[in-house]
């Protein structure tokens, strides 16, 4: 699938069927996703991270982890989008370039590092210099962190910010805005203010996909939550297999 084609599920009519996209770590993920009958396979940089020997938050070195979602690409016939996390500090051309050889058809781009946003203008610059050097070859998710990083206690800052970011990184050329962890009455807030599609998280307790889709998401991921779940699974068994 091309990434016009994936670009085209991020537009659902309503009432139509969300995006979902279960996030991979590896090949054997990723192949079990795409068997599962799911249209592409998304990867989480904290599951390919703690895989791959290191932690999240950009500390996996570039070639490592481009090496890694090109495996995922490969064992699957369904379109990857890689979670690059803020670009692992490369320019925004070598980037592009280092995406599209590694065979995936999006990324996943978020504006905080080390528990920072980055300035607005700084990143829908980065974003807008991805988009012309990857042309319309790759799908940009331009992830907003400030319900992550919580901007006040209300939630209102948060909202309005994230509203400011996603229209900049559209204006920039991102053609899916991810406002990351926005509770659903926030999401909803902010897929009304932004337009065009937006990527709801989804957790395996919850938020459900359903939830995600009522307030406005079109795009459905979540992160690292099931590497998470089943890594819990792993460890209850552990003791169990002593017995």
């Amino acid at each position: 699938m091309t990434a016009e084609l994936f670009r085209a599920l991020h537009h659902v009519r309503p009432g139509g069927t969300p995006l979902v996209l279960p996030n991979a770590w590896d090949p054997v993920s990723a192949r079990l996703v795409a068997d599962a009958g799911f249209a592409a396979v998304a990867t989480s940089s904290g599951a390919v991270a703690r895989v791959l020997g290191y932690d999240d938050g950009q500390l996996t070195p570039p070639a490592t982890m481009f090496a890694a979602v090109g495996r995922i690409a490969r064992a699957v016939d369904v379109p990857v989008t890689a979670d690059m996390e803020a670009g692992y500090g490369l320019a925004p051309k070598e980037f592009a370039e280092r995406l599209l050889e590694a065979g995936v058809v999006g990324c996943n781009l978020e504006d905080s590092v080390g528990g920072e946003l980055i300035d607005v203008a700084q990143q829908a610059d980065y974003l807008a210099e991805v988009r012309a050097a990857a042309g319309a070859e790759l799908v940009i998710n331009a992830r907003v962190d400030t319900f992550v990083l919580q901007l006040d206690e209300t939630m209102d800052g948060a909202v309005d910010e994230a509203v400011r970011r996603g229209r900049e990184y559209r204006r920039a050329g991102a053609d899916c805005v991810y406002p990351i962890l926005a509770p659903l009455d926030q999401l909803k807030l902010v897929a009304e203010a932004v337009g065009g599609p937006i990527n709801g998280h989804a957790m395996v307790a919850g938020p459900a996909a359903a939830e995600l889709a009522a307030a406005g998401a079109t795009r459905i991921s979540y992160g690292t939550s099931v590497h998470a779940y089943l890594m819990d699974q792993l460890r209850d068994l552990l003791p169990k297999l002593t017995a």
